[in-house]
């Protein structure tokens, strides 16, 4: 029941219910849920009438039965992607003393996950090349509206470029950080290898500009062998230079941090995090040793330090005073959690794999994705970029959405459309990962080379 008086403790409870449904242009809480079916599920048949556990259990099986799952033919590429994840993992961030913990406001009774996270720093500023990292954020898109906001406060301006080859969802969180503080996000056009086009950054870039964002691998996949030049392009005109970069990448690809990046962000779902229903997401971000810089990261930094006595060593939250719980109305950033448990989960991969693993793993990856692109041009596919990919690459085809539909037929899950984030690019971006051996990509290439002239 709804109270209709003042009430100060439940919101939309009273005065605001009725301005919201007055908006809507509605009279009730009734009429605003007409148009929800009742008694049936738009899937199968389901009882109006409430059901008892047992009942329940049976209908969602029932309804789940009808999912396919691809499993290792699963090749949607984009993200999140399909990697191993070693069963350690589960098993060691099922521990109550990381699944239960919360924000470790308290170094006395957080130890643990002080010094995991604290490890995750580590881990991740060796990746990157970086000598600050923060204990995670939620995941990509953040990550990079984080680091717009960052680049505002530290350089006084206005103006953030980014390359026109990132999906419109990034796009959109970018601009609903950035409208509030008046920041205008500037979209330069990529080139035919997917990467930045420089003549137009080169147009582009002015003093007015805060920083500019450029990935590495593209969205696209693709490798941008000269990429120092967008961070001299960046530096030149007094703009900070931030790189987004896959962590598995970095096995065998330069890091950010050894070409003059200022900011580097990642998405940390490879790192023995799985899919979930498109989610579990886990921001990676790290940044050179710049009092400016440093004093303005998002989220939390958790620090090493000795006991009182001196002799032995404890880890605290070492800066976390531009949150809101802090700093309320003054704060930087509104990241008052992150993704910890998640930030553990890829430490402990991180720790697993090793340099030399790391290695192997993205030597892997990027055979079997030379080796997919190889075999697509045999069975007589384009591809719009250039170049060398890591992972993920574009396919050309005229009508995408028929073409998945005919792999599926085929039990092969196809690619991402292309078309909905890029219109007038007909093509389906693909991924292959370590799971993917040479009779599965064999059987990719021979499914949309079937799909796509059939």
């Amino acid at each position: 029941m709804w109270i209709t008086g003042g009430h100060r403790y439940i919101p939309n409870a009273s005065s605001d219910l009725s301005w919201m449904l007055s908006s809507l242009g509605l009279s009730s809480l009734d009429e605003l849920f007409g148009d929800v079916p009742c008694g049936q599920s738009g899937i199968e048949r389901v009882p109006s009438e409430p059901m008892d556990e047992f009942s329940v259990k049976n209908c969602l099986e029932g309804t789940l039965s009808k999912n396919k799952l691809y499993g290792k033919k699963c090749f949607i590429g984009g993200g999140p992607w399909f990697h191993h994840v070693p069963s350690v993992i589960k098993h060691l961030i099922s521990r109550g003393e990381f699944l239960t913990s919360y924000t470790p406001y308290q170094p006395e009774a957080s130890q643990g996950m002080l010094q995991a996270l604290f490890e995750y720093q580590s881990l991740i500023c060796e990746l990157y090349g970086m000598e600050v990292a923060n204990a995670s954020l939620y995941d990509l898109p953040t990550a990079i509206a984080e680091a717009m906001l960052l680049s505002a406060r530290v350089t006084g301006r206005k103006k953030f470029i980014v390359p026109s080859s990132m999906p419109r969802d990034r796009i959109a969180v970018l601009r609903g950080y950035g409208e509030p503080q008046g920041i205008r996000v500037a979209e330069t056009p990529y080139d035919g290898g997917g990467g930045l086009d420089r003549e137009a950054l080169l147009n582009e870039v002015d003093h007015e500009t805060a920083a500019v964002y450029v990935e590495n691998p593209s969205f696209f996949g693709t490798i941008d062998a000269a990429i120092e030049e967008v961070v001299e392009i960046a530096h030149d005109k007094g703009a900070l230079a931030i790189v987004g970069a896959d962590p598995l990448s970095l096995g065998v690809f330069k890091p950010p941090g050894e070409y003059g990046a200022d900011i580097a962000v990642g998405d940390g779902q490879p790192m023995g995090i799985p899919p979930g229903l498109g989610g579990n997401g886990l921001g990676i971000m790290a940044c050179r040793l710049d009092n400016r810089i440093l004093r303005q990261m998002p989220g939390r930094i958790v620090g090493m330090t000795r006991t009182t006595e001196g002799d032995g060593k404890g880890f605290v939250l070492a800066l976390s005073t531009r949150e809101q719980h802090i700093r309320r109305g003054k704060a930087t950033s509104n990241i008052c959690t992150n993704e910890a448990l998640l930030a553990v989960a890829a430490a402990i991969y991180l720790s697993l794999a090793g340099g030399d693993g790391l290695r192997r793993l993205a030597e892997g990856i990027l055979r079997r994705t030379d080796y997919a692109v190889r075999r697509m041009k045999e069975c007589g596919l384009g591809l719009p970029f250039a170049g060398r990919h890591f992972r993920d690459f574009a396919v050309e085809v005229a009508d995408p959405e028929g073409v998945n539909a005919r792999m599926r037929s085929r039990g092969v899950s196809g690619g991402r459309d292309l078309s909905k984030d890029f219109p007038g690019l007909g093509a389906l971006l693909f991924a292959v990962t370590e799971l993917h051996s040479r009779d599965d990509i064999d059987e990719l290439a021979s499914a949309t080379g079937w799909a796509a002239h059939g």
